[in-house]
């Protein structure tokens, strides 16, 4: 099975450990301020792509520590593909790939059919299912023998829809599908630590407060779309309470290594994060009325 060393999402995933640290200096283009808007440039947005916590990581450590799988901690595929404005659907993929992450990481691959079925569907209505090769990836879906073909596949049809997305000027569609998948994986990491106790879980959950801070300045991107302006006010609420954590950053001693026949010196950092048991339980909290509220979901 695929663990740790898969730093994307099965089936339309994306994003790199969240154990790395994400960008302090982003490339903003100040010469535009006066239009209201930031342009942020594609090396900018890649950089705060390959930072966002992958679903897929999430779902490895909740299965290293034998935690059962459960229904529950999924969206429903069906009511999610029937989104209807092109923003809601883009923010419906993404929370889709994150749940199929989660079914694929434990095997659930007739379950994952389902969810293959629904992005399907939402590739096609925002004409970016020419990158997705349903019937492909549904065949290797059914068998598990087949994963690393499968995720190579899958991470190659996002990626190829994501620069597609922007290519075509729709790169407000490429940061919602992104805030989509960061957000249906933070609701099962932060489920999963309700009712388990783990200081390995509890750190990925702090460390999301700067993912957080990147997502939100490419959302206000587009903050003049009032679609959008929904999922910002939703994040926004989340962040309040990641302003109670805490991280702080420790270099290491330099390391050499051998690359292409040359010496290289690598400088090592590691981070840590001081949250409080109360924090924590807010941000489970409001984590699970954003989501649930996102995916009329009643309490």
């Amino acid at each position: 099975m695929i663990k740790q060393s898969l730093l994307l999402l099965a089936a339309l995933a994306l994003m790199a450990a969240c154990g790395q640290r994400p960008s302090e200096n982003l490339d903003v283009d100040m010469d535009v301020v006066d239009v209201g808007e930031l342009q942020i440039s594609s090396e900018t947005m890649n950089d705060i792509i390959q930072n966002i916590a992958s679903p897929i990581e999430v779902a490895a450590l909740i299965s290293s520590m034998n935690i059962p799988f459960s229904t529950s901690y999924l969206a429903d595929p069906e009511k999610l593909s029937t989104s209807t404005t092109s923003v809601e659907m883009a923010y419906s993929l993404g929370a889709l790939s994150a749940d199929l992450g989660y079914l694929n990481m434990y095997e659930k691959t007739g379950t994952a059919v389902n969810y293959l079925s629904s992005i399907n569907r939402l590739a096609d209505a925002l004409q970016i299912g020419q990158f997705f090769d349903f019937t492909t990836i549904k065949r290797m879906a059914t068998t598990s023998s087949n994963l690393d073909s499968l995720m190579f596949i899958s991470i190659n049809s996002f990626n190829n829809m994501d620069d597609y997305l922007r290519e075509t000027d729709r790169s407000n569609l490429s940061t919602v599908m992104i805030a989509g998948v960061w957000m249906e994986g933070l609701y099962l990491a932060t489920q999963v630590a309700m009712q388990n106790s783990s200081e390995e879980l509890k750190s990925m959950i702090g460390e999301q407060k700067l993912i957080l801070n990147d997502l939100l300045l490419v959302l206000n991107n587009f903050k003049n779309e009032e679609v959008i302006q929904a999922y910002i006010a939703d994040l926004e609420a989340i962040k309040v309470i990641y302003d109670e954590v805490k991280i702080t950053y420790e270099v290491g001693e330099p390391k050499t290594i051998e690359k292409d026949g040359m010496l290289m010196v690598i400088q090592s950092e590691s981070s840590h994060v001081s949250m409080s048991d109360e924090t924590l339980q807010k941000i489970i909290e409001v984590t699970e009325q954003v989501r649930n509220m996102q995916m009329n979901i009643k309490a």
